[in-house]
């Protein structure tokens, strides 16, 4: 079994990065420190706003809630506008890993935003997420604006580039990266020492 800690990386704007994050505590056979990062500054990155026609993008949202109901999960609800910019709630989820509460925050805004139906780019319900952590809203906010917070956020995507990172959800652990909230089965396996097919899934 590795002993290397797993490497969790998520953007909250990210639906498939919310089915992961309700899983990656459970699946992984042992710990994964929480990594926020900003999706868009990724290689390989999925933009939800970019399909061909509305039919394609219905399709895909389709999909998405069908494996949310698989998994068990709370009704998907869909925030308004969908895809919404997730900087300032990745700013928050920074400051939060700074003060060791990344993993209750991720959780609370990513169930804000995909089973409550709200958008992130609502200071308030990034900050009910934030509430729901015993963080104070006043030091969210002001840390929130620090340049030092949205340096962490930028050198910490940079950072998860470099290992070959290209998208999100994706674990990463002795070397190996596994993207997508179905490797998360393959990233346990690798973890466990088992043999797994490939890096991606």
């Amino acid at each position: 079994m590795s002993r290397t800690p797993a490497s969790f990386y998520f953007d909250l704007a990210s639906p498939l990065a919310y089915l992961a994050a309700e899983r990656v505590l459970h699946v992984l056979p042992g710990p994964a420190e929480w990594h926020p990062v900003l999706a868009r500054e990724l290689p390989a990155a999925e933009s939800f706003d970019a399909f061909r026609c509305r039919e394609e993008r219905d399709i895909a949202l389709a999909e998405i809630e069908r494996r949310a109901r698989e998994l068990d999960l709370q009704p998907l609800r869909w925030p308004d506008p969908f895809p919404f910019d997730s900087s300032l709630a990745m700013r928050v989820a920074t400051y939060a890993r700074s003060i060791g509460r990344t993993v209750p925050f991720a959780q609370a805004a990513f169930r804000q935003a995909f089973a409550g139906g709200h958008c992130l780019q609502d200071p308030d319900f990034v900050l009910i997420a934030a509430a729901a952590c015993e963080m104070h809203p006043a030091a969210v906010l002001k840390a929130a604006e620090l340049r030092s917070i949205a340096e962490q956020l930028c050198q910490c995507t940079a950072a998860a580039a470099a290992i070959g990172v290209t998208d999100v959800p994706a674990v990463a652990v002795d070397g190996r990266v596994f993207h997508g909230e179905r490797a998360l089965a393959q990233a346990s396996a690798h973890m466990r020492g088992e043999p797994v097919g490939g890096p991606r899934g």
